[in-house]
């Protein structure tokens, strides 16, 4: 699902919100997912999972056409861990209905 797919699934879930709130709403949501990160903060939504930011070191990788070795610098990457209620109903197959249905 794309971002533009989720804002029109929750505004047509949502009658009673325009589409550009539902927009702005999601866009918020997402910045400051993104913004908590970039500080190193963790952020968990019960039921879901959590993201957190992990470091990866340095170390020296291969270049795949040449095979010469390549330095990689050391970074930080996000990182998502499902919640126990989200790997139950991927692993059921079952979906709730949407708030509203």
């Amino acid at each position: 699902m794309t971002r533009s797919e989720l804002i029109a699934e929750l505004a047509s879930a949502n009658p009673h919100l325009r589409a550009q709130d539902v927009e702005l709403i999601v866009g918020t949501v997402f910045d400051e997912i993104s913004a908590a990160l970039a500080r190193g903060e963790r952020v968990e939504l019960r039921g879901f999972g959590a993201f957190t930011v992990k470091k990866r070191d340095a170390r020296t990788g291969r270049n795949p056409r040449t095979g010469a070795a390549v330095p990689v610098d050391e970074k930080a990457v996000p990182f998502f861990k499902a919640g126990k209620e989200l790997r139950e109903r991927v692993n059921k197959g079952a979906t709730r209905p949407l708030a509203g249905e």
